[in-house]
């Protein structure tokens, strides 16, 4: 019993050491995005929101990683055409992060992304995209006391978003968010 009860203890101990390294951040902003390949020509950028939640967990003094679940208004608007292409996804960003001064991270990863909604103006056009996409995030945050500012660049050019294997298809987004670390 009392090797049971130094093992717990011992858990315990350990557990609240590592709960330091470890938070949530509720997150929310806004994007900036637009299509590329072979739609680009008529594609310009749109305004969208994002809000989600990430959870971080700070392995060394500098490093870091963190996972989350936002969902993301990204799509584009037409140049010559008064329409919007509206693309909702919820995506699940897995970052490295790496501090190269106190509170301010540099970022990459992979962030997976499953369409939810794609419209035209108010036609629903789902069928014709793929119901996952793969990006790649790149970016930069700066925590102040314990909110977080956080920039990305979400490089989509990597798979083809259209269902049609002729027509070329990839998201742009540019991301700016507002977050709140909440130690865990």
């Amino acid at each position: 019993m009392k090797k049971i009860m130094m093992i717990a203890a011992l858990m315990v101990a350990t557990l609240s050491a590592n709960a330091q390294n470890m938070f949530i951040k509720p997150m929310v902003g806004g994007t900036l995005t637009t299509l590329t390949g072979d739609s680009s020509d008529d594609a310009k950028m749109k305004v969208g929101l994002v809000a989600g939640a990430e959870f971080g967990y700070n392995f060394a003094e500098n490093m870091g990683v963190t996972a989350g679940l936002l969902y993301t208004m990204q799509g584009a608007k037409s140049k010559g055409f008064d329409k919007n292409m509206n693309l909702d996804y919820l995506n699940i960003p897995i970052l490295f992060n790496y501090y190269v001064a106190p509170g301010f991270a540099l970022k990459a990863g992979v962030q997976p992304g499953i369409l939810t909604r794609a419209k035209l103006d108010d036609t629903d056009v789902k069928k014709s995209y793929k119901s996952i996409d793969v990006a790649i995030p790149l970016g930069a945050s700066l925590d102040i006391s314990d909110f977080v500012i956080d920039a990305r660049y979400n490089l989509g050019a990597l798979f083809n978003i259209s269902d049609d294997s002729d027509f070329k298809s990839h998201n742009s987004v540019i991301m700016l968010t507002v977050g709140y670390k909440i130690p865990l």
